[in-house]
C-alpha cells in the first residue's frame, strides 16, 4: 500500500515513516523541508505548503491512504498562521482524498481540543470528555476545527479517525526535552502549583504504535471509524516527578521551584499584552493557557483505544525513561 504522510520530518512523523516503512509500505512525506533522514528510510519526500490545495492534492496521487500528521505547533503565535495550516491545511487533505478515492485517514490531533481552563480530567475518554471552550491557545483551537471536520467528513467512502497522544516524549524529541533541559541548566524553570497534578504522557513509540493500530482497524464503518480517541502510556504521573524523571534522564537539574496558578496566570496575561505591543520576538516565557495546562490534573482511559483497534502500550515509563538516558549519555 502506497501511504502519504504529511509532516514527516517531524518527531512523530518520522517513527510514523519508519513503522510503515518496515510493515513494507510505500511512503510519501509532505514536507516544508527536506530530510536526510528519510531520505535513508527510502522515503519520498515532497516539498510544500498545507495551504496550497493543488499541492497537497498533487502529493497524493497514487497514494492509498494518508496520515495527517503536520501542523503548526506552539503556544504563541498569530491566530491566522495557525489556521492556516491547521484549517485550511487538514481542509485540503480532505480534498486530496476525495479527488483521488482514498478511503483511508489517520489523523493526528491533540488533548488540547478539549482543554477547559482549571477543570481536571481523571479517567476520561473522549466518549465523555467534552470539547473545550474559550480556548485561550490558537493551537489548540484551530486543531479542535480541524478534528471536527475530519470526523464529520467520515462517510461511505472515507473512513476517518482521529488520535489526541497526550504530551509525546523520547528519543530524537527536538522540542520539549530540549527547552526543558536548557530551561533548568539556566535555572529558568519552574513548576507550576504544587507539582502533585497527575498528568499523561506517551513514549514516542506508543504514540506511533496507536497510529498503526488505528489504520490497521480502520475501514468503512469500522468501530473507530469517525471517533476520537485519547492516547497515552496509561501511567499518569505527577508533573513534578515526571518532569524531574526526564531531566534526570537527561543529566539536567532537577526542578523544585514553584509558582502559585495564580501568580503564573497573570504573568502570561502580562506576556500576552507586551509581546505584539512591544513586537517582541519569539514565544513568551508563560501564557494563560500555558499556565493552567502545567497546573491541572490531566489522564485519560486507554480502554476505548485498546477496544476498538487493540492499542496497549508496549513501552512502560520505566523502560522508556531509561532508553531516553541512554540516548543522551550517547549524544554527550
Amino acid at each position: 500500500m502506497n501511504i502519504l504522510v504529511t509532516g514527516g520530518g517531524g518527531f512523530l512523523g518520522q517513527k510514523l515513516c519508519e513503522g510503515l516503512r518496515a510493515r513494507g509500505h510505500g511512503v510519501r512525506s509532505f514536507n516544508r523541508g527536506t530530510y536526510p533522514a528519510l531520505a535513508a528510510m527510502g522515503v519520498e519526500q515532497v516539498r510544500g505548503d498545507l495551504a496550497d490545495r493543488a499541492a497537497v492534492i498533487a502529493a497524493a496521487q497514487g497514494c492509498d491512504a494518508v496520515f495527517h500528521n503536520a501542523a503548526k505547533a506552539g503556544a504563541w503565535g498569530d491566530y491566522d498562521d495557525y489556521h492556516r495550516a491547521n484549517v485550511m491545511g487538514t481542509g485540503n487533505v480532505l480534498a486530496a482524498c476525495r479527488a483521488h478515492g482514498i478511503d483511508k485517514l489517520v489523523y493526528t490531533s491533540t488533548p488540547s481540543v478539549t482543554h477547559r481552563a482549571t477543570h481536571p480530567v481523571e479517567g476520561g475518554s473522549a466518549e465523555d470528555v467534552p470539547y473545550g471552550e474559550d480556548l485561550k491557545a490558537p493551537y489548540a483551537a484551530t486543531k479542535q476545527i480541524a478534528e471536527k471536520i475530519v470526523l464529520a467528513a467520515n462517510d461511505d467512502t472515507l473512513a476517518t479517525v482521529a488520535l489526541r497522544p497526550r504530551l509525546i516524549w523520547g528519543p530524537g524529541d527536538n522540542q520539549l526535552l530540549p527547552r526543558i533541559v536548557a530551561r533548568a541548566k539556566a535555572g529558568r524553570l519552574a513548576l507550576v502549583g504544587d507539582g502533585r497534578n497527575l498528568i499523561d504522557s506517551t513514549y514516542i513509540d506508543n504514540a506511533a504504535q496507536a497510529h498503526f493500530d488505528a489504520f490497521e482497524h480502520l475501514a468503512i464503518g469500522s468501530a473507530c471509524a469517525g471517533r476520537a480517541y485519547f492516547i497515552s502510556n496509561g501511567e499518569p504521573w505527577p508533573m513534578e516527578a515526571l518532569v524531574n524523571a526526564l531531566l534526570r534522564a537527561a543529566g539536567a537539574p532537577e526542578v523544585h521551584r514553584h509558582i502559585p496558578l495564580p501568580v503564573a496566570y497573570a504573568a502570561g496575561a502580562v506576556a500576552e499584552t507586551l509581546w505584539p505591543l512591544l513586537r517582541l520576538q519569539g514565544e513568551p516565557p508563560m501564557t494563560r493557557f500555558l499556565a493552567e495546562q502545567l497546573a491541572t490534573t490531566h489522564w485519560y482511559s486507554m480502554e476505548p483505544a485498546r477496544r476498538d483497534f487493540g492499542y496497549v502500550p508496549r513501552v512502560s515509563m520505566a523502560e522508556g525513561l531509561q532508553r531516553v538516558a541512554d540516548a543522551w549519555r550517547m549524544a554527550g
